[in-house]
């Protein structure tokens, strides 16, 4: 196979489907480091969702077309690599961006910088780019493309000022990356709720004093105290009254959350919600996991912490995805790095680790889950799988939709044949910082206890 070194622009015919690009580059004193990538496009120009994006803290791509393989060093050199394998790509991906982004300078200060992209099964050069920069710190280096059937790789040469998250952006990216040590955002807008119960319309269901709540600011406790009264006015209209459980809370962390949860909107749903945990459960606690590509255990929420909580567990992006090597600033004990837990969505492995939770941490109570996302969903195949097989535990699974978009299984679910019971509830909603308290508390509780009735007459209670 022959070699060609191209220049900016010119493109060249590729007869292998199984590629490895190498970007290639002398190491040494004062040459910042350098991370390959690659962005998977359709016909817009644009990824289809945040797992279209393969780099350093998500080195695989789901449909194991696209993988980071890292880096290897030798002789004053050093490469990074990323594997493409063309047959695997979804018919809807008709380009590969193939990028580079600098840490800790400029490409300037790279020498050598070049791509290399081989024949995967014969380690032969096809061709190979030789670029030059400035003040760039991240780059476009070429492009793999498919025209008229055909595949080709174009040499790009672009280059970026704003970095790895710049770029990213460009192409349809969620990023949200905060200094470490930034002020947490303020809590959204509380909705309007409606004038209190009196506390004689819910007698025996009214609101349980929590341990812990006399700690709280005044202003959050007259919310927690308000909404406890209307979570159990929800409850009474399904004859639920004094009904004891425990809550799990999980919260999609994937980066299309990004803006809900800037916005302080996340925030405010955990203010909400501990209303419901400070109702039913016994020790107003709640367990809660985020979630994205991995699923992480967040400490358990309990009510006269509430603030704190808030300040350092529901803050996506606190240590940011695009930062690596070190121990970022500002991580406090029993924060997540949320670079661990990525940027795509993979509900059906925290779906698998609250069933665990759970089976291992039995209580004669039964389990709401309250399960908050913004969609995206693709795996339904395994999503279908873990529900189903949750149907015999006594968990009851209350999905909530926050935003117009693709819920997949979770929307279909109720209407899923071959179950014992209808261990599932699910609802979207556009904004849900503009739903009042009283409508929201009614639709989260209201499957939950025709399912616990449902589930003791089974045996599963």
């Amino acid at each position: 196979m022959t070699t060609r070194s191209l220049s900016k622009g010119a493109n060249v015919s590729v007869e292998s489907s199984a590629l490895r690009v190498e970007l290639v580059w002398s190491h040494g004193p004062g040459v910042p480091d350098v991370d390959a990538s690659a962005l998977l496009l359709t016909s817009t120009g644009r990824v289809r969702d945040d797992g279209d994006f393969v780099f350093y803290n998500q080195p695989r791509h789901t449909s194991e077309a696209v993988a980071h393989l890292g880096k290897q060093s030798a002789a004053g050199v050093t490469s990074d690599t990323v594997a493409v394998d063309l047959r695997s790509l979804d018919p809807e991906v008709e380009r590969v961006a193939l990028c580079a982004s600098a840490d800790g300078g400029t490409f300037g200060q790279v020498p050598g910088l070049t791509l290399r992209l081989l024949d995967a099964a014969s380690g032969s050069e096809v061709a190979h780019f030789a670029m030059t920069a400035g003040t760039e710190t991240a780059f476009i280096c070429g492009e793999l493309y498919l025209r008229q059937g055909q595949w080709k790789f174009r040499a790009v040469g672009q280059g970026y000022a704003a970095g790895l998250a710049g770029l990213a952006t460009e192409f349809g990216i969620s990023v949200d990356e905060p200094s470490s040590d930034a002020a947490p955002p303020a809590p959204a807008p509380t909705a309007m709720v409606p004038p209190a119960v009196p506390a004689s319309s819910v007698s025996s269901g009214g609101p349980r004093l929590g341990k812990g709540e006399e700690h709280l600011p005044v202003d959050m406790r007259k919310r927690l105290s308000l909404r406890k009264e209307q979570v159990a006015v929800s409850l009474r209209k399904q004859g639920a009254e004094g009904v004891v459980a425990r809550v799990v809370l999980v919260l999609d962390a994937s980066g299309s959350m990004s803006f809900l949860y800037t916005r302080g909107v996340v925030a405010d749903v955990v203010e909400r919600m501990a209303a419901i945990a400070a109702q039913l459960d016994d020790d107003g606690e709640m367990q809660a996991w985020t979630f994205a590509s991995q699923p992480a255990r967040l400490p358990d929420l309990r009510l006269g912490e509430l603030p704190d909580w808030l300040r350092l567990h529901v803050r996506v992006g606190q240590v940011g995805l695009f930062r690596r090597n070190k121990r970022p600033r500002g991580l406090e004990a029993g924060q997540v790095d949320m670079r661990a837990v990525g940027i795509q969505n993979e509900e059906q492995r925290v779906i698998a680790e609250v069933r665990s939770h759970v089976a291992q941490n039995p209580t004669t109570a039964p389990t709401l889950v309250l399960f908050f996302s913004d969609g995206g969903v693709y795996r339904n195949a395994e999503i279908e799988r873990e529900l189903r097989a949750a149907v015999e535990e006594p968990i009851f699974w209350q999905f909530v939709g926050l935003g117009r978009s693709d819920y997949g299984v979770l929307e279909r679910f109720d209407s899923l044949p071959g179950r014992r019971v209808d261990n599932v509830g699910f609802f979207a909603v556009d904004d849900i910082s503009t739903v009042p308290d009283q409508e929201l508390y009614d639709r989260l509780l209201s499957e939950f206890p025709s399912w616990t009735t449902a589930a003791r007459r089974a045996g599963i209670l």
